[in-house]
């Protein structure tokens, strides 16, 4: 499906920094105009005045995705400033990395009401709104967490489960209901290389480092600049990502044993100590400099680890599905001889 989009209003929640920012860069290059929201309302203000200078119609929303009256005024500011809305891009997260018991149960609750919550108030203000026009597309970034879970990321994984689930029943509606111009696309990044892992709830008494490979927001920000204008339901973003979702489908112990042990090493191991905080959880970091001191011209770190493991993974996981054909085939002939000599 190609939609045939000129200058349309796209709305990006948690647009101050990260993927929420180089997507709006590159929704301004395609001429959408833009409706951007965020808790930190001086990123934006700056954002905005970027984008006019290259020619963008944007407007600021300071808005926390956590508090369903924050999410209906930005529809509503929409509707005001523009007239309708086209594109939805549930993109403002948070993180919270810590052993599952140690992490505050207030922490876990603002994680959920951001990250789940949040993605739901904005899909059901866009849905209503694009029921009415009968079009538009509603794009909810979700995580590869969403696929495969990793340690010390509990509550994060969970609702990046919720949202890859929430999507999918969202499409299931729209079909049997023959509401054929309304898409709903997941996006499911690897690690990006965002203020996401600085701004991150902390209780593991080391600094947060994110897992390798990490990849450029850029890389992201054009999956959904694409995924406006061709609506797929699943999109990966970074290869390792794509492979591990892949893997967690045809082998979850395997893969499951994989992310724990990666976690592990990276995060507690190795990880230099760090000061347990909340982050950005409750209150916004007005820091939105991207982080750049560890990562690569491409915005990909160069890991020895995971060079090993995309060597070694592809090999285990065929050796294991191998094994699995094989046991199953013995298993079946021996049935089949069973019946025989009955």
């Amino acid at each position: 499906m190609n939609l045939k989009w000129t200058e349309p209003v796209v709305v990006i929640t948690g647009a101050s920094s990260g993927i929420g920012k180089a997507s709006a860069r590159q929704f301004a290059e395609k001429g959408a105009r833009l409706v951007l929201a965020a808790r930190r309302k001086n990123l934006l203000d700056d954002l905005v005045d970027e984008l006019a200078n290259q020619g963008c119609e944007a407007i600021a929303v300071e808005a926390d995705v956590s508090d369903k009256e924050d999410v209906q005024e930005i529809a509503k500011q929409a509707i005001r400033e523009f007239g309708r809305i086209d594109v939805w891009v549930n993109n403002a997260g948070v993180g919270a990395v810590g052993r599952f018991d140690e992490i505050p149960l207030e922490e876990h609750d603002q994680l959920i009401r951001t990250n789940l919550m949040g993605v739901i108030y904005g899909s059901s203000a866009a849905l209503r709104l694009f029921r009415r026009r009968g079009q538009g597309v509603l794009i909810n970034v979700a995580s590869v967490e969403g696929k495969q879970a990793f340690a010390y990321h509990a509550s994060y994984a969970a609702s990046k489960h919720a949202i890859v689930g929430l999507s999918s029943a969202l499409r299931q509606e729209l079909s049997v209901n023959k509401e054929r111009n309304i898409f709903v696309c997941t996006v499911m990044p690897a690690a990006i290389n965002t203020p996401f892992f600085r701004h991150s709830a902390n209780f593991t008494g080391k600094k947060v480092v994110a897992p390798p490979p990490v990849y450029a927001p850029e890389q992201v920000a054009k999956t959904i600049v694409k995924l406006a204008w061709s609506p797929e339901e699943e999109a990966y973003v970074g290869g390792l990502g794509r492979f591990m979702g892949a893997q967690s489908r045809v082998a979850r112990k395997f893969s499951d044993r994989q992310a724990g042990w990666l976690q592990q090493r990276k995060q507690i191991k190795e990880a230099p100590e760090g000061v347990n905080k909340s982050g950005a959880l409750f209150e916004p970091d007005e820091e939105g400099i991207e982080a750049k001191d560890e990562w690569t011209e491409s915005g990909r770190i160069v890991d020895p680890t995971a060079i090993a493991l995309g060597a070694i993974i592809p090999v285990a996981a065929g050796i294991w599905y191998w094994k699995r054909r094989s046991v199953q085939n013995r298993e079946r002939e021996r049935d089949y001889e069973i019946r025989r000599a009955s």
